[in-house]
């Protein structure tokens, strides 16, 4: 795939010290010019906050590997009738989705590299690959760190002019649906970068950050929830679209942030099979169900009369 990665999003927000500050606790490196920009111990500076009236999704930028794919694209939107601006030299295009009053820049980036991470050796009936020690799990004491981010979930007031947006317009693949709701995609192998779900309004849902697994995931919402019980949104639990593990938290602005690990990867398309999924049973596979403030933000009725203004 051509694309490959997301590069970095752009979050505005009333307050931006305050989100940055919950962000650098949950494992995100300050960035040493100290301009809201934060990074992931493997993607580099990924999360960048800007002052707004209201939470959104300001931005998102993707990586491509070569012009010639910023031509493709070029193309595609111009097929759509999506007016967009390249970059002098060729390198970028930049183009707003009407739906989620996103501003998406494609940009020529290097591949993200990761160092493998060894499986964690679980004992199982039958089957003891750790005997005679603890599990690595139970022993760390070190901060959960981030090693990317995986994926945004963002609403859409147009869900299916979204979908063609991403799709047709950029070149992400659909991995899997909920009809007439919400279509998971990706510009990676990851199952999903991008997830664009029909909403009364344009907003910010959740950002995800890959970790190395579910020990990771529950140590670092696990210390993000000392003293801080109000943070709590949704976990452990292990999705049944994209399989990962999961536990959700809220930032200060009102956007959700979730740990997760073990994603499906999609590496060969052909033998991916999209489904269409209805109902719950497409949100999770196990744990407790999902409270009222994940299907709606407690927030969404003020975002939708203007109380927290506006800044497009």
């Amino acid at each position: 795939m051509p694309l490959h990665r997301l590069n970095q999003i752009t979050v505005a927000v009333p307050d931006v010290a305050a989100v940055g500050a919950y962000y650098a606790e949950f494992g995100l490196e300050p960035s040493a010019a100290q301009d809201g920009t934060y990074a992931t111990a493997d993607g580099g500076d990924q999360l960048r906050l800007v002052h707004g009236e209201r939470r959104r999704l300001a931005e998102i930028r993707i990586g491509a590997d070569d012009p010639d794919d910023i031509d493709r694209i070029a193309a595609q939107l111009a097929a759509l009738g999506i007016t967009a601006t390249r970059a002098p030299g060729g390198g970028a295009i930049r183009a707003v989705d009407a739906g989620t009053e996103t501003a998406v820049v494609v940009e020529v980036t290097a591949r993200i590299v990761q160092k493998e991470t060894p499986a964690p050796p679980y004992n199982a009936p039958g089957s003891v690959v750790r005997p005679d020690t603890r599990a690595p799990g139970v022993l760390r004491d070190e901060r959960v760190r981030p090693r990317r981010l995986g994926h945004v979930v963002v609403g859409s007031t147009d869900q299916e002019q979204s979908e063609r947006f991403f799709g047709a317009g950029l070149g992400f693949k659909t991995s899997d649906t909920v009809p007439g709701l919400a279509a998971f995609m990706r510009c990676s192998t990851d199952h999903h970068n991008v997830l664009v779900q029909q909403a009364p309004l344009a907003f910010l849902h959740h950002t995800a950050w890959e970790v190395d697994d579910v020990d990771e995931v529950g140590r670092g919402a696990s210390a993000m929830l000392e003293g801080h019980p109000e943070r709590h949104i949704w976990g452990l639990g292990r999705h049944h679209i994209g399989s990962n593990f999961f536990w959700y938290l809220r930032d200060p602005a009102g956007n959700f942030s979730e740990y997760y690990s073990d994603l499906d990867c999609i590496v060969e398309d052909a033998l991916w099979r999209p489904e269409a999924v209805e109902g719950l049973r497409g949100l999770y596979n196990w744990g407790p169900p999902p409270p009222p403030s994940f299907l709606a933000p407690d927030d969404l009725a003020e975002l939708m009369t203007g109380a927290h203004g506006g800044d497009r």
